[in-house]
């Protein structure tokens, strides 16, 4: 279970066969990710299936599973973060066609991972934010037209709450200036009169 800190911090998978490399990226993302780290592809997509990741730092080669096919398989597990190559194989014109959001090329010294986590944290964040203000905005309207009882058995409705909870919680970890934008959005009265 994460501490009140981690808790508020992004999540960070690294994903990378070689031990050292794997553990040497998580100690250089500690205080500003709650990291966890994997040694192989099989155990990526384990970890993507069974919580909610909002950055993979992925290494294209590795033996049995490679990042490319793994990657490949994002989707599949429901994955809706974000992807940074972490790799020593130099990119060619393939890297058009795969679905990453960056691309560091080994050796990555630690101000430039942080940076790049920093960014795409900043990122997603938007997109979370805006996906939230788009359900919450339905949220609220239904919840001011609406009694309690019709809304408590609606089960779109309690998904729509349940997921606006969800993108709120998540954009909070991911961008410091979350409370003055959901504030400003909060403000506005969506009410018919």
């Amino acid at each position: 279970m994460a501490n009140d800190k981690t808790a508020s911090l992004p999540v960070a998978l690294v994903v990378d066969d070689e031990k050292e490399v794997a553990d040497a990226y998580a100690l250089r993302l500690r205080g500003i990710c709650d990291v966890e780290t994997v040694y192989d592809g099989p155990s990526a997509l384990e970890v993507i299936s069974e919580k909610t990741v909002d950055l993979t730092l992925l290494d294209r080669h590795m033996p049995g599973m490679s990042g490319d096919e793994v990657l490949g398989e994002l989707d599949n597990h429901g994955y809706d973060g974000r992807v940074v190559m972490v790799t020593a194989i130099d990119p060619g014109f393939d890297v058009l066609d795969m679905p990453f959001d960056d691309y560091l090329c080994k050796p990555v010294d630690r101000e430039d991972i942080r940076e790049v986590i920093g960014h795409q944290s900043t990122i997603l964040g938007y997109e979370l934010l805006g996906e939230y203000f788009s359900v919450e905005s339905k949220r609220q309207v239904i919840a001011a037209e609406v009694d309690a009882d019709r809304r408590a058995d609606h089960g779109e409705y309690q998904r729509i709450a349940t997921r606006a909870r969800q993108l709120e919680r998540r954009a909070r970890r991911l961008i410091d200036e979350s409370p003055e934008l959901l504030a400003e959005f909060d403000a506005v009265d969506r009410e018919g009169r």
